[in-house]
């Protein structure tokens, strides 16, 4: 499980990066061909922009995978361990509610758009709402785990509070 979770891990790290560096390429020369040159490349804008709304949603998704979103914990940490896996628990189910959300509405939103094309690249704009559909399945597979572990008693009491202050606090206490 573990083997297939950092190959997971690395095949979004690198559509990240692919994103990200296809991005910065693209607009890097429509600038150099718009001011040196006076011209450009017509499709570059569109792309650069639909390559980050799916380098932001996959983001998301590796920040929720690594739990590295921003989280308050500060009353989560004052509260006996049952009562932190109620509040996890009830959060997640939360989460999990909005991804069913964003999933219901981007699969309406990406049938709407099959038909229609961007203006400048011609591709279909479902390509722009398929993200949710990527997102609300993957963030949903990654909550229903961390449910698994917590209500299975797979978890200590710094993963249902894990932030990045309390990850440091953990480290601190074990000497790495």
């Amino acid at each position: 499980m573990r083997a297939i979770s950092k190959l997971i891990t690395k095949f979004l790290n690198f559509v990240i990066v692919f994103c990200l560096g296809t991005m910065s390429i693209l607009v890097f020369t429509n600038v150099v061909l718009r001011y040196g040159f006076n011209s450009g490349i017509t499709w570059s804008e569109e792309m650069a922009r639909f390559l980050f709304i799916w380098l932001t949603f996959l983001g998301g998704i590796a920040a929720l995978k690594d739990n590295e979103h921003l989280g308050v914990d500060t009353l989560i940490k004052r509260l006996p361990r049952s009562l932190k896996k109620l509040a996890y628990i009830l959060s997640n189910l939360i989460m999990l509610w909005v991804m069913y959300l964003v999933l219901d509405g981007s699969l309406k939103m990406t049938e709407l758009n099959i038909d229609s094309k961007a203006p400048a690249t011609g591709l279909p704009l479902a390509f722009i709402y398929g993200i949710g559909v990527v997102v609300g399945v993957c963030m949903g597979v990654i909550i229903l785990i961390n449910l698994y572990r917590v209500i299975f008693n797979k978890t200590t009491d710094a993963d249902l509070i894990m932030t990045r202050e309390s990850e440091d606090e953990l480290l601190e206490s074990t000497g790495r």
